[in-house]
């Protein structure tokens, strides 16, 4: 399916990008980007709303527009298990992580990793570990989901359009360092809750409510029989057909293949440690308020924000496979390799299907604009937190008499060498396979993480944690979560109509548990060091 852009739509989406570059230009007008801080932490003068707003936006990207309503399509509530567990995080970012971070006066998470161990090589492997999560899973889901929605609901030139995305946020972060960053970050926060908000609206009117959701939700199973016949498949199995029966429940039964409850307590959250309190890509913001009164006010509202996704994003993810459930819940992988171009499933197109088909011209070029809006934020905040990690932390190690205008052309230049990255990206993302990319995103990060927040946690909380334990405690937890990794993707899970024949220890042993598991590992391992 392919919309039709009126010229009401036309208007919305031009209103918006002039919009943006505005506030771009106004920040470089009003900010102090000639300085270290001006550019990477905004001079610390930014306000909580400000703040709160860049907080959630940052969080809120594309990718959670696809891959969480994705989620919400295929497997019901479980998804928004995340979004209420950042609310508690981001309060123990405020008050317990952000004080110590100010009053430290550091400007990069390695960077405080050095100031409370000592010796630099923690430093250079948790920048090295920062870089590679933002450019090969942030950076490549953001680019997928983002050129998913524009190839779905408008048929634009794939390359072309990404291309001029990429380009345009890369503008912004250059000329105008975080101050821009955050500006533009507040109006987009407005305009996706906006946008999001009329979505649910027009949704839920045209199924009757939230309880008429729950209740033919779990009836929205695809025709098997008209399919067959409408799409000529060679392929007559039918699996991935109906919902699952425990799609109401958020934590789920400890052998579920979603969210098993110990392992999200266990394991999953002591994980999102690492992404709340200790990635650079949220910290950084925090780190730009004009004093803590400001940073624990900044979390607050971006707490309170968090409750918004479960009922704004998975919920018309839900209704959209009640409306379309013979597309999304496509019945094998042939259908979904016709429906939507991946064998895995066509569950992360849902929320493009709904937007193009439900909302009314005008409104839909408003919902453009989110998800431009949700892309170009990520983007920005990715190109901005790695710059910043590498200026700092890689090449200031390398030249330590680098001056602060040397240190601010670097800065831009990586930013400008992460476009080539982005842009080199586009055809492999293109080939990607969908299957529910939100869940893809946690398993990722679940064998990566999940030894950095031991180390921060222990950091912050143990006064005998010294550099020898937290290296060989942190290198040991990446080791084993590499190894798994490579694993999990060697080893890849079957299609739907295919036997599974995994090794057990990968196809039995949930992602969140090997989380958990290398969690107290890392841990274990670092306070024995320490203490010897």
């Amino acid at each position: 399916m392919r919309a039709v852009l009126e010229a009401a739509d036309i208007a919305v989406v031009a209103l918006y990008f002039i919009l943006v570059m505005c506030i771009g230009f106004f920040a470089m007008w009003k900010s102090n980007r000639s300085t270290v801080s001006g550019y990477f932490l905004a001079g610390r003068s930014m306000t909580w709303v400000a703040i709160g707003a860049s907080l959630f936006v940052s969080n809120i990207g594309s990718e959670h527009f696809i891959g969480l309503a994705g989620s919400g399509a295929a497997s019901g509530f479980a998804v928004g298990a995340w979004e209420f567990n950042a609310l508690l995080l981001l309060q123990l970012l405020g008050w317990v992580f952000i004080p110590i971070y100010i009053r430290s006066g550091v400007y990069t998470m390695p960077e405080y990793l050095s100031k409370r161990f000592g010796g630099h090589r923690i430093q250079v492997y948790f920048a090295a570990l920062s870089l590679l999560l933002y450019i090969f899973t942030k950076l490549s889901v953001d680019l997928y989901s983002g050129a998913l929605f524009i190839q779905e609901s408008l048929g634009w030139n794939l390359y072309v359009s990404v291309i001029l995305l990429i380009g345009m946020t890369a503008l912004l972060t250059v000329t105008g360092g975080l101050v821009a960053v955050i500006y533009t970050d507040t109006l987009q926060a407005l305009l996706m809750i906006i946008g999001a908000l009329t979505l649910m609206v027009i949704s839920m009117v045209k199924i009757g409510g939230f309880e008429e959701v729950k209740r033919r939700y779990m009836l929205a199973s695809p025709d098997v029989a008209s399919i067959l016949l409408k799409y000529n498949l060679s392929n007559t199995n039918a699996c991935m057909v109906h919902p699952k029966a425990n799609a109401l429940k958020m934590l789920r039964d400890p052998t579920d293949e979603d969210v098993p409850w110990p392992g999200f307590i266990l394991g999953q959250t002591p994980a999102s440690v690492w992404y709340w309190c200790a990635d650079q890509v949220i910290v950084q913001r925090v780190l730009a308020a004009k004093n803590i009164a400001h940073a624990k006010g900044s979390t607050l509202m971006a707490g309170f924000l968090k409750l918004l996704p479960m009922f704004i994003i998975v919920v018309p993810g839900m209704i959209s496979r009640i409306v379309f459930a013979d597309e999304i819940a496509c019945i094998n992988p042939e259908h979904c390799m016709q429906v939507c171009g991946s064998r895995a499933g066509c569950s992360n197109i849902a929320y493009p299907r709904l937007v193009m088909t439900l909302v009314p011209v005008g409104l839909r070029g408003l919902m453009m604009a989110v998800m431009i809006a949700a892309l170009m934020s990520d983007l920005d905040s990715i190109f901005n937190s790695a710059s910043t990690i590498f200026t700092l932390d890689v090449y200031k190690l390398i030249r330590k008499s680098a001056s602060s205008r040397e240190l601010m052309i670097v800065g831009r230049i990586f930013v400008a060498f992460m476009v080539v990255i982005s842009i080199a990206w586009v055809p492999i993302i293109v080939e990607m396979q969908g299957g529910q990319m939100y869940l893809y995103i946690q398993e990722v990060a679940d064998y990566l993480t999940p030894p950095v927040a031991a180390l921060f946690l222990l950091a912050i909380f143990w006064k005998r944690c010294n550099e020898q334990g937290a290296f060989y405690g942190g290198m040991a937890g990446f080791v084993l979560g590499a190894v798994r990794l490579i694993l999990a993707f060697t080893y890849r899970a079957p299609e739907c109509d295919q036997p599974d024949n995994r090794p057990g220890f990968i196809k039995d042993i949930h992602y969140m548990y090997v989380a958990t598991a290398l969690f107290w590992i890392t841990g274990l391992i670092t306070v024995i060091v320490s203490l010897l």
